[in-house]
């Protein structure tokens, strides 16, 4: 986030959708370009896109509402989704003889936090193009009314990711957030109470990317610069041939020194109850599995330090007490009382100042454990390739380079890499709905049991 975070601020704008056809034409004329300049993406393609043209053509004849849920292990996600819209389904379509009418484009539902660390311009750029923003810690109702009324009566459909944000890795998908299906059945709701026919579908996607050629060597040199800066020895003659079978003792090795300096940071400085272990000896097996427990107390410390000062109960999941310290963060950041700043003293703003700086610094801890929600002690083990190995390193210096204070949006790029997108056969939720419309409980059960139904099928495509 830029230091504009360190101070306290008036709260958060709702930024409306502005969807301008001209800027989007513009998005699609430019967009292959963009990826091959701009990113490591040397290939985008797609397995059953006859589905999705199809849905696309029923959504043009007024016949279904629909939403792609669509998998987020990295940030060029989007892209690929672009790519997919403005390239692949219409050329399937006039393939397949399936009509449509241009363009093929989707109304997306982004984190509302994204311009504040991508910068303003991502936030006018997803506006122009329909998207529309909610806050994920709190019921946003200006977001939620927004996303609702779009997946109704929007010129689109709808594009979210149900996992809330990017967990960097491509064959493990985070915990599902409720979201996507509670808009599915308020779309269900709203158009029965219009009187209209169309029927609501989810339709899952998968991204899954990998290497063209794989990136050993970078890798070495990546684990290298980690261990330098993690005051590891480094090996300055460097690896000739530099293979998994040579590079995996390496980042065990890395990943426990890195767990040891947390474990004595968390113990000496936040006085939190942690084993200060050693480099385990044995087998692969037993230091996997060792390295899995002191990763969860680690992050579970982390996220207590930010809860106990926002005073929020360690209640569910990692991914749902991330979202509710970022939101106690941004209250404390983005505040109701700093609307009108000329109305308050010199006083009041440096206190609030001193608030928001230390609601940041606090945050901080919560960045950390936000990398590693989804990470295992056996992701590599259980399907040695080059991409869970390059993914699981790419983490750590995603660690490391918060823990430096570095820039997020430079990330290195370990080789050139193929994206294969992977559309799923439609989950309908009007089947669904005479049971979420029973009572309370039941609109409860069923919003869960849609959840976990495209929680399977997001697994399937992988």
């Amino acid at each position: 986030m830029s230091d504009v975070t360190y101070q306290a601020q008036p709260p958060l704008e709702f930024i409306p959708p502005a969807f301008n056809p001209l800027f989007l034409r513009f998005v699609h004329l430019f967009l292959p370009s963009y990826i091959n300049w701009q990113t490591a993406i040397a290939q985008i393609e797609a397995d059953n896109v006859e589905i999705l043209a199809e849905q696309y053509r029923q959504f043009q004849e007024g016949k279904i509402r629909f939403m792609l849920a669509f998998r987020h292990p990295k940030t060029e996600d989007p892209l690929c989704l672009g790519y997919l819209f403005s390239q692949l389904v219409p050329k399937v379509a006039r393939e397949k003889g399936i009509g449509l009418q241009s363009p093929v484009h989707a109304h997306a539902i982004y984190d509302r936090g994204i311009p504040l660390w991508a910068g303003n311009h991502v936030g006018w750029i997803a506006s122009h193009l329909g998207g529309t923003p909610i806050q994920r810690g709190k019921a946003d109702w200006n977001g939620l009314r927004s996303a609702r009324d779009l997946f109704a009566n929007g010129k689109f459909p709808m594009a979210a990711a149900p996992e809330g944000a990017t967990n960097g890795l491509s064959e493990l998908i985070s915990p599902l957030e409720p979201g996507i299906a509670q808009l599915g059945f308020w779309c269900a709701e709203d158009l029965q109470k219009a009187g209209r026919s169309e029927q609501v579908l989810i339709v899952p996607v998968g991204i899954k990317y990998s290497y063209v050629d794989a990136p050993w060597s970078a890798i070495a040199q990546l684990l290298t610069e980690l261990e330098a800066a993690s005051g590891l020895p480094v090996n300055a003659a460097g690896d000739s041939n530099p293979s998994l079978e040579s590079l995996y003792p390496r980042l065990l090795g890395l990943a426990e020194h890195l767990l040891s300096i947390m474990e004595k940071f968390y113990t000496r400085f936040y006085h939190q109850k942690l084993t200060d272990h050693q480099n385990t000896s044995g087998d692969i097996s037993d230091r996997n599995a060792a390295l899995a427990a002191r990763l969860q107390a680690v992050l579970n410390v982390a996220l207590q330090i930010s809860e106990q000062y926002f005073d929020l109960p360690p209640k569910g999941q990692l991914n749902d007490r991330c979202r509710r310290v970022e939101q106690a963060a941004w209250n404390y950041i983005f505040r109701e009382d700093f609307k009108d700043l000329t109305a308050l003293s010199s006083i009041e703003k440096a206190l609030g100042d001193r608030i928001a700086e230390e609601a940041n610094s606090r945050m901080w801890h919560m960045r950390l454990v936000e990398s590693f929600v989804a990470v295992s002690g056996n992701y590599i083990k259980a399907k040695p390739t080059v991409e869970r190995f390059a993914e699981t390193t790419l983490l750590l210096r995603d660690m490391v380079n918060k823990i430096q204070g570095g820039n997020p949006l430079q990330r290195p790029q370990l080789g050139k890499q193929k994206v294969k997108l992977t559309v799923g056969a439609p989950i309908s939720v009007s089947e669904r709905y005479s049971a979420y419309k029973g009572n309370r409980l039941a609109a409860k059960q069923s919003v869960i049991d849609l959840t976990n139904d495209l929680q399977q099928a997001l697994e399937g495509l992988i």
